[in-house]
């Protein structure tokens, strides 16, 4: 046989039963429920992130083997779906963005928890926290895998058994979807590919009541065994028997990915002290009113409501057990707070809560962040006058150059036309020259005929 994968995860079922989670209290229904709803989500979401389906397969398969080794109540099931399907993007050479990938999520939840949908800020600190989340799951699911994220899957060998078992077209797509739905049950880390291959070629053949060779055994020349056939077809059923699985918060780490942003980024207001804020619960409204007029203005609220609570003798004792301690509490407060000086008492600072803290450094840090965004802005005009003055500079020069290069040429012109002048003067004077020449010549030979012939006259 030809081994065409690393198969180094693998588990019994034994090890399955003594599963980090069962040792945290998880039972095997509730742990089966959160491992249906992970590979649903990392479905749903290769979906709306047009990855292939083998990216949503490996990602199935990582987030299988990493609740192997690791327990629903440390890690939230959500948060590892997402990074499962961020690393399986990579490991099949169709990487998406994080921010791709923790939108699709945020607005998947907001459909799953019938949330209003929120545009989730890629500039909010819920933002910066998911990212950061997102990639430290990422590496506990490589440190778990000992980065060996290596995955077969069993839909490269449906193909092959269907040809050469002859069967018909229509049981390929069914023993397809078959492998598909397997990867939302832990036969990816109980068997190997080839047997969940046949397992699932098995079911398809008896739903369409294909009868396959058994004289030999077709599966034994896929070096596949039957009880392993019937566990696939058993786990199958029993998948298809459950109903649609809902998400069940039991990780400690309740957080999720619908958060609202204004609970991260806005104000909160101040949070009043909590014994006078139980105590006020407890004290029913009329109690509180204001005091009638015939009222001294220096008794106090609580006072009169325990006067009318003696009067009336109808409530219980837990009341005046209550009034009693807001009544030390507000003597307390008005010994320690209020010093007269000058006839007038002198308020001291109340000391800010931790959400007034955090919210004034949210607010420096976008102050600061609205700065720096300023000054690039001005760095990048400033660079843009800086080229626009280099442009004209060049074009200057290039200006320049252009007229030199002209006034050039017409000096070259002007030297060509004088020389071509000169040179026709000299052919000018030069024919002159040869026509006195000839001329002079012929008057004397004119002269010496006229002279021997003796017709000349002096």
């Amino acid at each position: 046989m030809i081994y065409t994968a690393i198969d180094t995860f693998y588990l019994t079922d034994e090890q399955l039963q003594d599963s980090p989670s069962r040792k945290d209290g998880i039972d095997e229904t509730t742990e089966t429920t959160l491992r249906i709803y992970g590979c649903d989500l990392i479905q749903e979401s290769g979906i709306l992130l047009r990855l292939p389906q083998a990216v949503m397969a490996t990602g199935q398969v990582l987030f299988h083997r990493f609740y192997c080794k690791k327990s629903f109540v440390r890690f939230n099931v959500k948060r590892v779906a997402a990074s499962c399907v961020w690393l399986a993007s990579k490991l099949e050479e169709s990487p998406r963005k994080a921010r791709q990938v923790l939108i699709v999520f945020h607005r998947m939840e907001c459909r799953r928890e019938n949330l209003p949908v929120e545009h989730l800020d890629p500039f909010s600190k819920k933002y910066a926290e998911l990212k950061m989340d997102l990639n430290r799951t990422e590496r506990h699911l490589l440190k778990e895998m000992g980065f060996i994220c290596h995955v077969e899957h069993p839909h490269k060998f449906i193909s092959n058994y269907l040809a050469v078992l002859e069967s018909p077209p229509e049981l390929r797509q069914e023993a397809w979807n078959l492998a598909n739905d397997s990867l939302r049950t832990t036969l990816c880390v109980r068997f190997k590919s080839e047997v969940v291959a046949c397992g699932v070629v098995y079911a398809a053949a008896r739903r369409f009541q294909v009868p396959l060779p058994e004289n030999p055994p077709w599966w034994k020349a896929f070096d596949a065994d039957k009880s392993g056939i019937n566990e696939v077809c058993r786990v199958l059923a029993h998948l298809y028997s459950l109903p649609k699985a809902k998400y069940m918060p039991v990780c400690k780490d309740g957080e999720s990915f619908t958060t609202s942003n204004k609970s991260w980024d806005s104000p909160s207001l101040p949070v009043p002290k909590e014994s006078s804020l139980s105590l006020f619960q407890k004290i029913p409204e009329g109690l509180l009113s204001d005091p009638p007029a015939n009222t001294d203005a220096g008794t106090p609220k609580t006072a009169l409501a325990a006067t009318n609570l003696e009067s009336g003798g109808s409530k219980g004792a837990i009341i005046k057990a209550a009034l009693d301690k807001l009544k030390a509490s507000k003597r307390s407060g008005d010994d320690s707070e209020s010093v007269p000086t000058g006839g007038e008492a002198r308020e001291e600072p109340v000391p800010k809560s931790k959400s007034e803290h955090r919210t004034e450094a949210s607010g420096e840090r976008n102050k600061e962040r609205d700065r720096e965004k300023e000054r690039d802005r001005d760095r990048n005009r400033e660079r843009e006058k800086e080229r626009l003055k280099v442009r004209e500079r060049d074009r200057g020069r290039d200006s320049d150059r252009e007229r030199e290069r002209d006034d050039s040429e017409r000096d070259r012109d002007k030297v060509k036309e004088r020389g071509y002048r000169s040179k026709d003067k000299g052919k000018d004077s030069e024919g002159l020259k040869n026509r006195f020449h000839t001329y002079s010549s012929a008057m004397s030979l004119f002269v010496e005929g006229s002279l021997v012939h003796g017709s000349c006259r002096v």
